[in-house]
Parts: C-alpha cells; structure tokens; sequence
C-alpha cells in the first residue's frame, strides 16, 4: 500500500504521457488497471475499495465538477483491529461548464471481497448517460494524492 499513489501515478503516465496530456477516458481506463492490482490488506469486508463519484464541489478552491476516481485501503494495528483508512485519489476538475453541473452528485463503491466482478462494476458506470457527458470534457486539472482517513 506504501506504493500505491506512485503506482496510480505509472498507470496514468503509460507511454510517456504527462499529467498534462490526459484526458478522461485515459484516467478511466488507468484508474481501472490500478484497480485490478491486488494489495496486501487486513481480512475484513471492505478492506479495500474502488470508489467513482462525481459532483460540483469546492473543498479546498473554488468549485469546480469533479470526477474524484479513489482506492480506499483499510489499515489494521498490531492486533489486527480497525486503525485507519487510505484514499489514494485520481481528482479530476472540469470548471463549471453547465452541463457537467447539470449531472448533479453521484457515487458508486466497488469491493474487491464482495463477489462482484470489478469489468462488470465499470461497465454499469460507463453505460450511465453521466459518463458520456463527462468524458466529452478534458479535465483542466488532473491531481494523484493520498489521503489518511
């Protein structure tokens, strides 16, 4: 798990690219390899999760839609208890275009230990009229961070 914002980021930069240069389906599609690596986490449910949500948000600048694409990890003490989570964050932000706020909120988590398929889980996302407004944008900014919860 220590290496997973570095390894989200390699997903993204694929083939030379800068963060510059990416547009939404290339995060999708990034964000959906990273989601298939397996990661040493504690053997409880949700212990580790893919979540996609949307929204016009303004948590640290002015608001903006954004498409924040996150890997949450459980952390377990020494005993094996609950301490913490870590979000590692693919954010993508729009601006304010009208048909982006159009779209309202949205969020959909994916577990691996929950017997769902993770191909099935992005297709019933990227069937959903939302994604083909929002991938017709190119984000004006793209952000990898990670987050302790």
């Amino acid at each position: 798990m220590d290496e997973a914002a570095r390894l989200l980021g390699g997903e993204l930069e694929v083939g030379g690219r800068t963060l510059a240069d990416i547009d939404t389906v290339d995060a999708w599609l990034a964000y959906l390899r990273f989601g298939r690596r397996l990661f040493n986490v504690p053997n409880t449910p949700d212990a580790d999760g893919l979540l996609f949500q949307y929204g016009t948000y303004s948590f640290d600048g002015p608001p903006a839609f954004t498409l924040d694409l996150i890997r949450q990890f459980e952390v377990a003490d020494d005993r094996g208890k609950h301490d913490h989570y870590i979000q590692v964050h693919c954010e993508l932000r729009y601006g304010l275009a009208p048909a982006l706020q159009a779209l309202g909120s949205f969020n959909s988590w994916f577990f691996h230990d929950a017997g769902d398929d993770l191909d099935e889980w992005a297709q019933r996302l990227s069937e959903r009229a939302a994604w083909t407004t929002i991938r017709r944008f190119k984000p004006a900014q793209l952000r990898v961070y990670e987050e302790r919860l």
